[in-house]
């Protein structure tokens, strides 16, 4: 039997990139799994792509508080119950200090902040004890010119995170993170660049990350799934997955 028989799980962001890997090992691993995305062409990708699994795509923008309610009383209709959420949405865009605007600070916040409190907040009732939540923070310990938006509001997300798995201890109910460095995907997780401002993305991720290469979504989804599945003695952790990105090392050559 796989971990993840019978089990009932909710993905945020999961119709691309690292959100529809972890969709895709769950449901290879027997979880029935409801995923969100807001773009209607990656929703039909993963409507497409998914069709026959045990698997429910729905629309929700988690910049919108009725979205977020929404997406509880289906999740609460389709699975009865979620033993496992995984909150991986987030938005990423490239402004130095003079480019910032006030819309642009909003938007992140939103969506990698507020979007996700209120998502944990709306969905928790559903949770079954011993249950558990993933969030997707970032290797965020080397400061990057340019995400002062986005890295404020995951280091926002990290700090929820600690919270909210002190106020479910009484449920038993493990909260943790994994933290990605570059990840190879389509968009190198900054929606909007050019194909030779990717390419450059990617190779900058070969030469810092001391393990010399980009990593993989289904790298990070095995992180998440660990996370969710396995590490049953485990809260309150931020789970690197970054090559050693973040850690200070040094690769040798």
């Amino acid at each position: 039997m796989s971990r993840f028989t019978g089990k009932k799980a909710v993905v945020t962001g999961g119709t691309h990139g690292m959100g529809l890997a972890i969709v895709k090992a769950l449901l290879a691993e027997g979880a029935e799994v409801v995923l969100t995305g807001r773009n209607e062409r990656t929703l039909e990708a993963a409507r497409s792509e998914l069709k026959g699994q045990a698997a429910h795509v729905v629309r929700s923008d988690a910049a919108s508080m009725a979205d977020i309610a929404a997406l509880a009383e289906f999740a609460g209709e389709a699975l009865g119950r979620v033993d496992h959420l995984f909150v991986n949405h987030g938005i990423a865009e490239f402004a130095e200090l003079a480019e910032v605007t006030e819309a642009s600070w909003d938007r992140h916040f939103d969506v990698n902040t507020k979007g996700v409190f209120f998502t944990v907040q709306a969905l928790a009732p559903l949770i079954e004890d011993h249950g558990s939540i993933v969030f997707t923070t970032v290797a965020n310990d080397v400061v990057f010119p340019g995400l002062s938006a986005y890295s404020a509001s995951k280091e926002a997300m990290r700090a929820l995170a600690h919270v909210l798995a002190a106020e479910l201890l009484p449920r038993r109910i493990r909260v943790n993170s994994v933290a990605p460095g570059f990840i190879k995907t389509p968009t190198m997780g900054v929606p909007g660049l050019t194909e030779e401002q990717r390419r450059e993305f990617e190779r900058q991720g070969d030469e810092t990350t001391p393990l010399k290469r980009n990593g993989t979504v289904e790298e990070v989804a095995a992180a998440a799934l660990f996370l969710a599945g396995e590490a049953t003695f485990t809260t309150n952790v931020e789970l690197a997955v970054d090559g050693g990105f973040a850690q200070g090392l040094v690769a040798s050559h």
